[in-house]
């Protein structure tokens, strides 16, 4: 059946094409140059840029009807999303965990990563412009997390006059999606707001426990955005967004209570430009993120709790000078001010780290588009961080152009690295934060609970180093005509200072302590290849590939002098692994694909889509406990995700749509806990 409804699906599209083809006028192919601001923190054509970027539009988000900005990414080349031990979905970029990609909305960051995943499920899409992406390190503009890329979310502004939207969809595992939007613009003042809510029954892909999957919940989010032109050359813009969230918190037959997000920005931007050549902005921000969860026994007695609440204040300005048509400056200063109120930490910890950057983009002749710059970032906690980076873009005809970059990036450790100071009240291990460790472990000591003291404590007296990578892109564009274009990317990252866990005593009690240091040295390397094909002004298709080698050196090392063994039992007897037996970092997978047509079809006002990713072999566990990943663990089996998804405008201003997402309905309840197989869902827009 499966099978059936794919090809009754793919001809059904292709009639139509045909159709079309019989009865389509003159019409030439629409070929408009997407704008994006990410990669420079200026306007700058998509396709002259000499870093590896793109965009998605909200042409696009629209057409395969997503809700959540998890849902977009993960059918995007040399991205993935992957769930962490809470449920919360982060991006994988170029072989990166998502600790190292930093998510912004309109140029500004988010926070609340309790364990460095950021939930990219809590961000809807509703309002969204287009989203842009940067690969590759990129901490030369905007500091730490920048380490593997960016992806700025971009949000809607009003058109001119009073105008707006609602929507509403609904579909499988009683999921409810609700937005509205409303905006008012003339010639000097604009705002718009937006709402969202959205609910969902959650999904349980084991049967046979008291568990769910992932429980109930439901959040909403508010925005309000706001512009003012005083000037030709003034301009105010202040906005605000807030997000709640509650969810249903099971942690066993007798233990129930309930989690809680609570998340407010604030942003005020006013920019002026002095004349020809001279501009500037000031820019305030404000973000605060607060988590809470409780559990209760079975007789409503309070069992336990946790809190997170972290802050985080930025004032910025910035200046622009562009003596001529063929150069420019961007330059720019700013203060970090961050805490953070956490269970389990004994301080409350303040971040403050002032930066400075500066970046020189050149044009010396046509051909040629040269970007070099560098940021500054003082660390009251630790090491100070020069971050440069370089690209360049040579244009060999009005055909094929190639492109490179490298840079550096970094990533700081994070308020649980330094200050956490966590016991497990039912096993009785510990885990110190580095800064905890000089102070804790005499006082433990002290207490009798120390047996053996593994690591030195002087080890702990000098900072923990930030992570840190240099990044490689090498690439090159092809477009034998407006129509169809062919990109590829090599690309590399060399990481070094890795924060891991290690134990550095034992206790009394048969546990462990536990504390983080530098010491892991990995790297990710492949291939990224895109390729988009627009036939006609109807039918469009467009497909992506990644190869990955994501591998730590000092595993390499270990496999290529002969000391790693393995066993195919537990009782059989062990026998030495090769070199190639190494497979590299956990859940990595070697190969990503991913392909997706549209398909317009005018003389009825609908559109429709069908999209396929796939995703090879990863493993998530060491199985056969020699301490790393390779031919011989047990890995998660390569699995695709196919979705489509049709859309009808009604007296244009109306907008019917329906879908079905994982219509092969996959699902692996051992592994992989954010996919929940097979959804239908319908849905309506009203444009007003």
């Amino acid at each position: 059946m499966q099978k059936l409804f794919l090809q009754t699906l793919i001809l059904f599209i292709f009639s139509l094409t045909y159709a079309q083809e019989q009865t389509k006028d003159s019409t030439v192919v629409e070929n408009l140059e997407e704008v994006l601001i990410t990669a420079t923190r200026t306007e700058r054509q998509l396709s002259s840029l000499p870093l590896p970027a793109q965009i998605i539009s909200k042409k696009e988000i629209e057409a395969v009807n997503s809700l959540r900005l998890s849902d977009i990414l993960s059918e995007q080349t040399g991205l993935t999303t992957v769930s962490d031990f809470g449920g919360g979905e982060g991006i994988q970029m170029q072989g990166l965990d998502s600790q190292y990609t930093l998510i912004l909305i309109d140029g500004v960051p988010l926070v609340g990563r309790s364990a460095g995943t950021l939930d990219l499920s809590r961000i809807s899409v509703g309002n969204i412009k287009q989203i842009e992406i940067v690969k590759g390190a990129s901490s030369s503009l905007y500091g730490s997390e920048a380490l593997g890329g960016v992806i700025n979310i971009i949000t809607e502004k009003p058109k001119f006059g009073f105008n707006g939207a609602i929507n509403y969809r609904f579909g499988t595992n009683n999921t409810h999606d609700a937005s509205a939007t409303l905006g008012y613009r003339k010639e000097k003042f604009s705002i718009d707001g937006f709402f969202n809510r959205f609910s969902t029954s959650g999904y349980d892909l084991v049967e046979n426990d008291f568990l769910n999957t992932v429980e109930p919940f439901s959040n909403y989010t508010y925005n309000l955005k706001a512009n003012y032109k005083f000037s030709e050359g003034t301009n105010l813009l202040v906005s605000g967004r807030y997000f709640t969230q509650s969810q249903e918190y099971i942690a066993s037959e007798e233990l129930r209570g309930e989690s809680s997000i609570k998340e407010w920005n604030t942003h005020v931007k006013l920019n002026h430009k002095y004349g020809e050549k001279w501009s500037s902005y000031f820019e305030f921000y404000a973000t605060n993120y607060q988590a809470e969860e409780f559990l209760n026994d079975s007789e409503e007695l309070l069992f336990s709790e946790g809190d997170f609440n972290q802050l985080l204040i930025r004032p910025e300005i910035r200046a622009t000078y562009n003596p001529n048509d063929k150069n420019s400056f961007i330059g720019g200063l700013g203060w970090n001010y961050e805490s953070l109120e956490r269970t389990d930490f004994s301080t409350k910890p303040e971040f403050n780290s002032p930066y400075i950057y500066l970046q020189y983009d050149a044009n010396p002749t046509e051909k040629i588009n040269v970007i070099v710059g560098a940021r500054f970032d003082a660390h009251n906690e630790y090491q100070s961080q020069f971050s440069p980076k370089g690209a360049i873009r040579y244009e060999i005809n009005d055909k094929i152009s190639v492109k490179g970059s490298v840079g550096y990036g970094f990533k700081a450790p994070d308020f649980r690295q330094l200050y956490f100071d966590f016991t497990n009240s039912t096993v009785g291990y510990t885990v110190l934060g580095y800064n905890q460790v000089t102070t804790r472990i005499p006082e433990l000591i002290e207490e009798g609970q120390i047996l053996n003291v593994v690591v030195p404590i002087t080890e702990f007296e000098d900072e923990l180093r930030p992570e840190n990578s240099v990044s490689f892109n090498l690439g090159s564009v092809y477009q034998p005509i407006s129509e169809l274009k062919f990109e590829i990317n090599l690309f590399r990252n060399n990481i070094q200072d890795l924060i891991d866990t290690r134990v550095i005593a034992n206790k009394t009690n048969g546990q462990n302590i536990f504390s983080y240091y530098n010491i892991n040295k990995v790297y990710t390397q492949g291939l990224e290849f895109n390729g988009t094909w627009k036939i006609n002004n109807y039918l469009k298709i467009s497909g992506g590939y990644q190869l990955l080698y994501a591998k730590d050196k000092d595993a390499e090392d270990a496999f290529k002098n002969g000391d790693v063994y393995a066993r195919l039992t537990p009782n059989s007897s062990s026998f030495q692994l090769k070199k190639d037996d190494y497979f590299g970092l956990y859940n990595r997978s070697r190969h990503m694909v991913n392909t997706k047509v549209f398909y317009t079809y005018k003389p009825w006002n609908l559109n429709t889509n069908i999209r396929a990713t796939y995703r090879s072999k990863y493993g998530l566990y060491d199985t056969n406990t020699n301490g790393y990943l390779d031919d011989y663990d047990e890995f998660v089996e390569g699995y695709a995700i196919l979705d489509w998804a049709v859309n009808k405008t009604i007296f244009k201003k109306y907008e019917l749509g329906m879908g079905i997402d994982n219509i092969l309905d996959f699902t692996d309840s051992q592994n992989i806990n954010n996919i929940a197989g097979r959804l239908f869902y319908g849905k309506i827009n009203i444009n007003f």
